[in-house]
């Protein structure tokens, strides 16, 4: 098995249902990824262990999706210089409490935030593929592919 390049986690096993779009898209571009549950309020050590040895492990890109008062993305962010993705995700205010939670981080501790569940989950992806292309000649023609299959099937949509 290839050595992981992106992690996608996620605050609690019930996120998986959003989170599982990140993860297909990833293996659509042929990325492998590692996967795991971590909360920035339940398990604070273990994600801040995770977070400051992912360099070393090589990754290179880190989605972390939350609901509610969303901290796991900043929690990651604050132990590491591998980029981090925050997809928000549905909660009891329908994601907006995710949202601001995600994307309010202070100056100097960036997190890239996403849009609210699916969308974001799989744009989330796709930026961690774009993110890797730089570097990537393969995954780079994998992603112009992948546009110009979205082009073709809006212009092959016709209306009544």
């Amino acid at each position: 098995m290839a050595q992981p390049l992106v992690a996608v986690v996620m605050g609690s096993s019930s996120d998986w249902e959003m989170m599982k779009h990140a993860s297909e898209m990833l293996d659509r571009f042929g990325v492998a990824q590692e996967r795991r549950v971590l909360s920035a309020h339940r398990t604070p050590v273990e994600a801040a262990e995770f977070a400051g040895g992912a360099e070393a492990r090589g990754l290179e890109v880190i989605i972390a999706g939350a609901g509610g008062a969303a901290h796991l993305a900043g929690v990651i962010a604050a132990h590491t210089v591998v980029p981090v993705l925050g997809v928000p995700l549905p909660s009891v205010l329908q994601g907006l409490d995710s949202l601001l939670s995600t994307v309010q981080m202070p100056g100097g501790v960036p997190v890239g935030t996403l849009a609210i569940g699916k969308a974001g989950a799989i744009n989330a992806a796709l930026l961690a593929v774009a993110i890797l292309s730089n570097s990537r000649p393969e995954l780079r023609a994998k992603l112009r592919a992948f546009r110009d299959e979205q082009t073709e099937k809006v212009r092959q949509e016709h209306l009544p």
